[in-house]
């Protein structure tokens, strides 16, 4: 108890003893207050300063990525703008070869355009009225007040139009309008073809990971008219605007920070901006100020606390030390601790740094840098301990890293105080890197390095080019990728003198095989297409697949033409073989079409465009084998146009007729129904029959709207019929595959019977049996609707066809009609009998009437009657009758079982 006492007492003795020497001594207080404050000012200067410099160094940054995202998003809609450019130079080239006469919306369906809602083709005439177009329907409303029809109409050059993103009344949405002048043989003025492309068309490349949530895309024109911007997920409309006021960009290019007023959505960014090749629009890309800074935020935000809790301390530790000298070992303990704090936590961390020191020879000259600190992790870089690093000079890493270029760039940042930059590290190097993000910094004549390691990031952005120029189904290069290539193929081989061969292959059956075994076959089929093509070409030709079931081949340093066929003929030897699908087997041929560099043409469209025409032309002459470019090919091509632009008039013109072949019944002789069949009344050739024109409109198509106009034409004449003669005879009509599957028959029928008020009893249906051999649903059904409506359907040229036993009962026809040949072989074979009379059993016993084609005498009407036939119909009947104002029915007449008169 006295030891605590006296205890006491001495620290009380003491305690008074402190305060004693303030009070003599006022300086000792001061001057620790001094030296506080003036530590407090300094380390509060240091830290702003710091934070000033790094928050500079990342707008810099900020605004360096914007003007190199600028440059990449302009080089971007130059391509954009060039494949619009060149969609409108392709429909004004097929304008002209079909002489006016071209069907956009037809081209579309073919497949000729991209998927409609990414943009619209339209050919306007010279009063600007529309003249046809790849939309569904087209505005009548005219565009000759439309600055871009004005522009085009007043010059005679040919510009390319690229008009101010609006709202299009033709298309009714948000489009941007592209245009190119249409001029007749002479030169004069006659219209324009317009490409009306969605405004999104030319954002769709934002990148949230580039760019943030916040960040902008967009495009201006030279006078800053044109304005096509997206926010974020949010495309800017006409009627709106990403910025309060256009930006005055003094330079064509470079970058800038502008504030939060400038934008209609309050938030400030770093924009950089670059003129798009060839056309006078600026491309623009902003970094969100807020998302770009928002790191260095949340580090200023911990620096600013740190050091508000350092003064704190710091006034503390004065306190302390103005009476007691203990408190300066406290504080060198807590810079210490600090010390080991910032050291763990650079541990801990996943970049390397370093402190570089020069090495000087007695006259200042920099002779060599060495490493005198690093921390764990830029050890690791190069696959050693912190303690091995230290101490060793740069020139000693040789076989790590390019000591040549690494010492550069500390030279570089002696001289410029920092030094920044990306480097490719070579894949001998025994660095742990790829790729690495370097910045050096100068401090005092030190030099503090930082090492990222940045391959994730650099092999993601080659992954996503490798994805844009690859053929995601068979693995490829694709059209995209070609479009690239081949320009820079083509300047190699003209630099050198070579020649270069283009080989364009379409697969002969391949449709078929889509249509018949599905898409997933089709998709199988085409993959084991691409990889037999590799097997057949050289090893160093490039096989790229250009779209749907066409590949193109390139073969440089070609020496001799041969060369070119030789590897055509062992491409169709390849699929000489059959392919063995997961549906089954399959034959698929090869047609080639070969253009030559430089004989055929100087550049990549005109070689891909002769190529084409060549394969087009063994395709013309029965598929399957090669051919090089010829000028006739184009001839053969613009003849086949030609006719086709002749059989589109004729169909909007309406230049056929259609004539009538009874159907009797064999037993009775009374006339059962009349087949309508169509003769196109030539205005120069005369009256053609079918077998001139039928062909060449199942290839194009038109079929579908010539067997529209014949259901038309023979509801009409049956009501004209009707006004005459009250009891009429069904007719028949002919309806092709094509009408089943890319057009609605029961619609265009019903419509046809209620426009003429005719009874559907009068009315027969004649269909092959491919229209029905793939049992398709869709078909099944309408010829159920149309029997349920007293429409008798007919199966026409049986025999000739796929159709099996069950098919015929599942859809349960009215009527089997005989093929002719089967018709003419019951006169001259036994086995002829023996079919024709399994047909008729098998049709009575489905409860079909049976009708035989091709009747030519008497002879077969005998036999055909011994055989149970129900009806006849040929030219021993009847030829082809004209309508008449009266039905053209024959009048009954008797068949005789026994030789003798009719």
């Amino acid at each position: 108890m006295r030891a605590d006492r006296l205890q006491q007492k001495a620290w009380q003795a003491s305690l008074l003893d402190k305060l004693r020497f303030v009070r003599r001594t006022p300086s000792v207080f001061t001057t620790w207050l001094l030296f506080s404050m003036a530590v407090a000012l300094i380390g509060w200067g240091v830290l702003l300063a710091n934070l000033k410099e790094a928050q500079s160094a990342v707008e810099k940054r900020a605004l360096r990525e914007a003007g190199a995202l600028a440059r990449t998003h302009a080089d971007r809609l130059a391509r954009s703008l060039d494949a619009m450019d060149q969609v409108a130079r392709h429909v004004r080239l097929e304008w002209q070869l079909a002489k006016g006469a071209l069907d956009l919306h037809k081209l579309r369906t073919e497949g000729f355009f991209s998927p409609a809602g990414l943009y619209e083709v339209t050919l306007f005439d010279r009063d600007g009225i529309p003249l046809t177009s790849t939309a569904p329907t087209i505005s009548p409303a005219p565009v000759d007040d439309r600055d871009f029809f004005i522009a085009l109409r007043n010059t005679v050059a040919d510009p390319l139009s690229v008009s101010a993103p609006g709202y299009g009344l033709l298309e009714q949405r948000n489009v941007m309008h592209i245009a190119r002048r249409l001029s007749a043989a002479d030169g004069m003025f006659s219209g324009v073809v317009l490409i009306s492309v969605a405004n999104h068309f030319f954002t769709a490349n934002y990148d949230p990971t580039v760019l943030g949530t916040h960040g902008l895309l967009g495009m201006l024109d030279s006078d800053r008219t044109l304005e096509v911007v997206r926010i974020g997920t949010r495309l800017i409309g006409p009627e709106e605007h990403g910025f309060t006021s256009i930006p005055a960009l003094s330079q064509a290019s470079g970058s800038m920070r502008l504030p939060a007023q400038q934008f209609n959505d309050g938030r400030a960014r770093f924009i950089g901006w670059h003129p798009v090749p060839n056309y006078q629009i600026v491309a623009v890309i902003g970094l969100d100020e807020a998302d770009t800074l928002a790191q260095y935020h949340a580090g200023r935000h911990s620096a600013i606390w740190y050091g508000t809790w350092a003064s704190a301390a710091l006034a503390l530790l004065t306190a302390l030390a103005s009476g007691l000298s203990a408190e300066l070992a406290w504080r060198k303990h807590r810079l210490g601790m600090a010390q080991a704090t910032y050291r763990l936590a650079t541990e801990e961390g996943s970049e390397g740094f370093y402190i570089i020191q020069p090495v000087r020879d007695r006259q200042g000259l920099v002779l060599d840098f060495m490493v005198i600190d690093c921390n764990q992790p830029g050890a690791e870089f190069f696959n050693a301990r912190p303690q091995e690093l230290i101490g060793k000079s740069i020139s000693a890493f040789r076989g790590s890293l390019d000591t040549a270029a690494f010492i550069d760039y500390l030279h570089q940042a002696s001289e410029n105080g920092v030094y920044e930059n990306e480097i490719d590290v070579p894949g001998n190097a025994a660095l742990r890197l790829r790729w690495a993000h370097l910045k050096i910094i100068r401090s005092g004549d030190n030099l503090a390095v930082r090492l990222r390691d940045i391959s994730a990031a650099k092999a993601h952005v080659a992954e996503l080019k490798r994805r844009g120029n690859e053929d995601v189904l068979t693995g490829l290069p694709n059209r995209h990728w070609i479009q690239g290539y081949l320009p820079d193929a083509l300047q190699h081989a003209q630099k050198e003198g070579q020649r270069l061969a283009l080989l364009f292959i379409d697969l002969d059956g391949f449709k078929k095989v889509n249509d018949t075994a599905g898409h997933a076959a089709g998709d199988e089929l085409l993959m084991h297409a691409a990889h037999r093509l590799q097997e057949a070409v050289r090893p160093h030709d490039k096989v790229v697949r250009f779209g749907g079931d066409e590949f193109v081949v390139i073969i440089e340093n070609v020496e001799h033409r041969m060369d070119a066929a030789h590897v055509a003929e062992r491409i169709g030897a390849a699929f000489g073989e059959a392919f063995r699908l997961s549906q089954g087997v399959h034959q698929v041929g090869t047609s080639i079409g070969i253009a030559l560099f430089p004989t055929d043409g100087a550049d990549t469209s005109t070689l891909l465009e002769k190529a084409d025409i060549a394969m087009y032309s063994v395709k013309t002459n029965g598929k399957g084998g090669y051919q090089f470019y010829e000028a006739k090919f184009y001839n053969a091509l613009r003849d086949r146009l030609d006719r086709e632009a002749e059989l589109r008039r004729a169909i909007e013109g309406d230049e056929f007729l259609m004539v009538y072949q009874p159907r009797v019944d064999i037993l009775s002789g009374m006339t059962q129904s009349m087949e309508a069949l169509v003769r196109w009344q030539h205005p120069e050739r005369g009256l053609l029959e079918p077998a001139e024109f039928i062909g060449l409109a199942e290839d194009t198509g038109m079929v579908v709207e010539l067997g529209a106009l014949v259901i038309d034409k023979v509801c009409a004449q049956i009501a004209r019929w009707s006004e005459h003669d009250a009891a009429l005879v069904p007719v028949s009509i002919n309806v092709s595959p094509q009408q089943f599957r890319n057009g609605d028959v029961g619609s265009v029928l019903g419509e046809a019977l209620a426009r003429h008020k005719v009874p559907p009893s009068l009315i027969e249906l004649e269909i092959t049996e491919s229209s029905v051999m793939d049992e398709d649903a869709a078909v099944s059904s309408t010829l159920s609707q149309l029997q349920k409506q007293g429409i008798k359907i007919l199966v026409d040229d049986f025999g000739t066809g796929y159709s099996s036993l069950s098919q015929l009962h599942r859809l349960d026809f009215d009527v089997l009609k005989v093929d002719q040949a089967f018709t003419a072989n019951i006169e001259t074979s036994a086995e002829g009998m023996v079919f024709f009379t399994a047909i008729v059993t098998m049709a009575h016993a489905l409860g079909m009437r049976v009708v035989a084609e091709g009747v030519e005498n008497l002879a077969q009407v005998r036999l055909l009657r011994t055989l149970q036939c129900d009806e006849v119909q040929g030219f021993f009947i009847s030829r082809p009758l004209p309508a008449g104002d009266s039905q053209p029915v024959l009048p009954p007449r008797t068949f005789p079982t026994a030789y003798g008169n009719a």
